[in-house]
């Protein structure tokens, strides 16, 4: 067995503890080394207050996984690529489409990896989605991702601010399964609702065309109380498909074929360290894409003030 990946992580908030720790802990691919956070820490390791305290006090690091806030993911980025360390993205991997385009140029320049980790599209049932849409014709399909922001994100002002992306941190996983798991597709009109006293918006109407001129559509909502809904239906030739459950859970025609806990963030380790091995990088800017072609094409419509 290969020594394990001497690894750093760098922003220690709810993300970090909830799924990156226990992924890190139980995966023997990795040895957690060191961490660097403006406001938390981490039990048994080195800790720093930046990215470059760390990397100087700890030059045997292979590679850092980099958690904070995407406005602050790239200037982070570069250091570590730039001291030759591979790269780990929490999603969204960066603010904008030409940074991380930024990013990739500079791994391979350094011949180091870089992975954007879409850690919805690692969910249990993901897979098995794609090979069934693969093996009929796809009539229409539809995204319905429908959350409390209240409840998953308290607090957190940086996803109201510029570059926060607002409902899109959450829609953002819908669309790295959708465009995995569907034909290519691109935005033909949306309409973003933005509170009045909030610089990015809490709920999104998106409608996408295939290629082959599929339609598609994308309901967001982050104001949704009771029963969370992360949802992608498509009506086929073989059936109707929910995959529900962000990822989770597979049914057709109403009938459940594939239902599995979640284990994104072990499968995105696992990935992380086969790339790392293989000399390799994973980067698709798909998702993100939409996103900006969301903020360029949408529609702004005010609405009523939002407060945690």
């Amino acid at each position: 067995m290969s020594q394990p990946i001497k690894i750093g992580i760098v922003g220690v908030g709810k993300i970090v503890r909830d799924q990156h720790l226990p992924a890190l802990a139980k995966d023997q691919d990795y040895r957690l080394t060191a961490a660097a956070s403006r406001h938390g820490k981490v039990d048994g390791i080195a800790n720093f207050p930046t990215i470059e305290a760390m990397l100087d006090a700890v030059p045997e690091l292979d590679a850092v996984s980099l958690c904070m806030p995407p406005q602050f993911r790239y200037d982070a980025a570069r250091t570590a690529l730039e001291a030759k360390k591979h790269v780990f993205l929490e999603k969204p991997p960066g603010a904008t489409v030409s940074e991380v385009e930024d990013l990739k140029a500079l791994a391979t320049r350094q011949g180091v990896t870089l992975f954007a980790s879409w850690h919805s599209r690692y969910a249990p049932a993901v897979e098995e989605a794609r090979s069934f849409l693969a093996s009929t014709r796809i009539r229409s399909a539809a995204i319905v991702w429908k959350e409390d922001v209240r409840r998953w994100h308290p607090n957190q002002d940086w996803i109201w601010q510029p570059g926060g992306f607002g409902v899109f941190d959450p829609g953002i996983n819908a669309l790295s399964i959708a465009t995995h798991i569907l034909p290519a597709m691109f935005i033909t009109s949306a309409v973003l609702d933005f509170p009045e006293n909030r610089a990015a918006p809490v709920a999104a109407q998106v409608a996408f065309r295939t290629s082959n001129g599929l339609p598609v559509t994308m309901d967001l909502d982050w104001l949704q109380t009771g029963p969370q809904s992360w949802d992608i239906l498509a009506d086929t030739d073989a059936g109707k498909m929910v995959l529900s459950g962000g990822g989770s859970k597979l049914a057709i025609d109403g009938k459940v074929v594939h239902e599995e806990p979640e284990a994104e963030y072990p499968m995105l380790y696992k990935r992380f360290a086969e790339i790392v091995r293989a000399g390799a990088s994973d980067v698709d800017l798909a998702p993100l894409q939409h996103v900006a072609d969301a903020f360029m094409l949408g529609k702004r419509n005010v609405v009523e003030a939002f407060f945690d």
